[in-house]
């Protein structure tokens, strides 16, 4: 079965960041060194930035929520990044280029497996806080690893039919066709952020919302009696989304909830607010003929992750490292 190899949208990959920028802790002095890689140093801001990069939080904020994970989650974090200086020297050194026409190609089959506008692809993009051209230097990164795996590893990575059929056995719930959820809201607006006692009052108010939907009273009255926020003339209606289109925190909290039912009181940057599912549609299963492209994707991209992180252990064993703190 010949395909083109290519990577799934949703693969991670350390990108170098700016060295100008003030570190995320004040009282820590901006761009100090924290690790030496042969002749390439680490600073504390390109770490602070890619654990907010990979995490979604700042490492004040990781910190402050739990010290002892934080600590573990900056120690994995730091030694991707020195693996990843480790592989730019290794790059640099077999002249291994990737080319804007290698890239595009790459995007449009992403596109193509997961059935993606490029306005689908930006929308989702966006929600993950990433610009298009980061998007795109983390693809050219995934090409210069597979390129650089096909190199220093000369055995052809193979990945059968059966590989599929099983992959796919093992995980056809995951292949369904996207679901739409139609959704409602009751906001309350935060009108001075500065002000810790105007949180206070929203969170009693937004308690006392939830007692009155818990004995039985309309979401939609209540929501044009209290809510600030969008559709509350409608009865708090929102309409109809894929479930693609929400943001990533909307998406971990509604996957628990039920049709007709409703969210606990979500904690906004502007407001709190209470969501209720009001329809579910969707998540038909597709057929192995529609994703087989798509996981070979997977499973070919796990074998080059697994090839590479026993290739670097390797080469770190090599390598002058060092770790500032």
């Amino acid at each position: 079965m010949a395909r083109t190899s290519f990577f799934r949208i949703w693969v991670f990959f350390i990108a170098l960041s700016s060295m100008t920028a003030v570190s995320s802790f004040g009282t820590e002095t901006r761009n100090r060194v924290v690790a030496i890689v042969n002749n390439q140093i680490i600073t504390l801001h390109e770490l602070n930035n890619t654990i907010k990069e990979l995490t979604g939080h700042s490492a004040e904020d990781l910190k402050l929520r739990n010290e002892e994970q934080f600590l573990d989650a900056r120690r994995q974090i730091l030694t991707r990044l020195m693996d990843e200086k480790i592989a730019e020297e290794k790059i640099k050194e077999l002249n291994i280029k990737v080319g804007d026409r290698q890239i595009d190609a790459a995007i449009e089959k992403i596109k193509l497996d997961y059935r993606l506008t490029q306005e689908d692809l930006l929308t989702r993009l966006e929600q993950d806080e990433l610009t298009y051209e980061k998007f795109r230097q983390r693809i050219k990164a995934q090409i210069e690893r597979a390129q650089l795996i096909d190199h220093e590893v000369k055995s052809k990575i193979i990945i059968s039919d059966e590989d599929i059929a099983k992959y796919y056995e093992q995980n056809a719930s995951s292949f369904g066709r996207e679901a739409e959820v139609h959704l409602a809201s009751i906001f309350l607006m935060r009108k001075n952020p500065d002000d810790p006692r105007e949180m206070e009052d929203l969170m009693r108010r937004g308690e006392e919302i939830l007692a009155r939907l818990k004995t039985g009273e309309g979401f939609a009255q209540v929501a044009k009696k209290f809510s600030e926020g969008p559709g509350a003339d409608e009865g708090g209606d929102l309409g109809t989304f894929r479930w693609g289109q929400l943001d990533p925190e909307a998406r971990r909290v509604l996957e628990g909830i039920q049709e007709g039912e409703c969210t606990d009181l979500l904690v906004r940057p502007n407001g709190i607010q209470i969501i209720k599912i009001l329809e579910k549609q969707g998540g038909e299963e597709r057929p192995l003929e529609d994703v087989s492209d798509a996981i070979y994707e997977v499973l070919y991209r796990q074998e080059v992750d697994r090839r590479y992180n026993e290739w670097i252990e390797g080469l770190r064993k090599s390598s002058y490292t060092r770790i500032i703190f």
